[in-house]
């Protein structure tokens, strides 16, 4: 059974930085993509960013340059490096991990972690 454990979120003021963390676990796993995803009340559910297991990156536009997404393969861990944190990242963060085969992905979620900035 494949699970995903998150931490680091918390309340900051604009301007400062959070480090969230999320480990994978599970007999055998090793997934192709991990990444995170952020929601605010009332809104969809959004990319944050991902990683690769080769290390190839995608930010979504609001982040780049701010946050920085990385990845230990031999932990199964994904890391995401918020800095210059503003009120409009304020959200539950999600911890995403994908398992790509031949036609078919599955996708495993953590529970959350909220991140909250605000003076």
């Amino acid at each position: 059974q494949v699970q995903l454990v998150e931490s680091g979120g918390g309340l900051v003021q604009p301007g400062g930085s959070l480090r969230l963390s999320c480990a994978a676990s599970g007999s055998s796993f090793s997934p192709s993509v991990m990444g995170w995803y952020r929601q605010a009340p009332g809104k969809q559910r959004d990319l944050v960013a991902r990683i690769t297991s080769g290390g190839t990156t995608t930010y979504a536009d609001s982040v780049k340059g701010r946050f920085a997404i990385s990845r230990d393969n031999a932990k199964n861990t994904v890391y995401l490096q918020m800095n210059s944190l503003k009120p409009e990242d304020t959200a539950a963060y999600y911890c995403n991990a994908k398992l790509i085969g031949v036609g078919i992905t599955y996708d495993y979620w953590g529970q959350g972690t909220q991140v909250t900035v605000s003076s």
